[in-house]
């Protein structure tokens, strides 16, 4: 399937699930996160906040839970610039005030302190589906393509689906920056 066919399908989907199959879904995600990957290790985290009326999965209990029990771990959020294509990114903490973007994103104000993308060992990778090579289909406006470029090439890129993937994405190219791991609900996706 193509990239717009896969995201037209994915988000009538996604928007058709009940919230509390999506807040269970979104629990299920996180223990294997936490199980598969040395957490404990990173010293910064790139996440997002999900759009609740996407029914996107839930990072909240994540982001709680990396609070209480990794309290050095430095998390860090989006945020869509003026231009429309391009994102900074924001240190997230308890203290951090949230306001909902034109979009319905929490983020943080814009006095927040700034993080740069090369400080992350890890980023969690907003998508509405991907595929069995590590292919990811987001809303298409190319904001994680530009800032995944920009990280280091050991960062790790792991996506977030409340679904399956898809057996192959047959309009991706060779720029496509693909991911190395993707989270579901029943299990870690893992790519070369």
């Amino acid at each position: 399937m193509t990239k717009q066919e896969l995201r037209r399908e994915a988000l009538a989907r996604r928007r058709a699930l009940p919230e509390a199959e999506v807040a269970r879904r979104s629990v299920a995600l996180w223990p294997q996160l936490l199980a598969e990957f040395p957490v404990a290790a990173w010293r910064g985290l790139h996440l997002f906040l999900p759009i609740a009326r996407q029914h996107e999965p839930d990072t909240w209990p994540l982001i709680r839970q990396l609070w209480a029990e990794y309290p050095t771990l430095q998390l860090a959020v989006p945020v869509v610039q003026p231009d429309g294509r391009t994102l900074r990114h924001y240190a997230l903490t308890p203290a951090t005030a949230l306001t909902p973007n034109r979009w319905h994103i929490p983020e943080p104000a814009a006095n927040a302190p700034q993080v740069v993308p090369n400080a992350f060992d890890a980023v969690l990778v907003p998508l509405l589906a991907f595929d069995e090579t590590g292919h990811r289909v987001g809303y298409g406006k190319g904001f994680y393509d530009q800032f995944l470029a920009e990280c280091q090439p050991n960062t790790l890129r792991i996506g977030v689906s409340l679904e399956p993937p898809a057996p192959r994405i047959t309009d991706a190219w060779a720029g496509d920056v693909r991911l190395h791991a993707c989270l579901t609900p029943e299990r870690l996706w893992q790519f070369e």
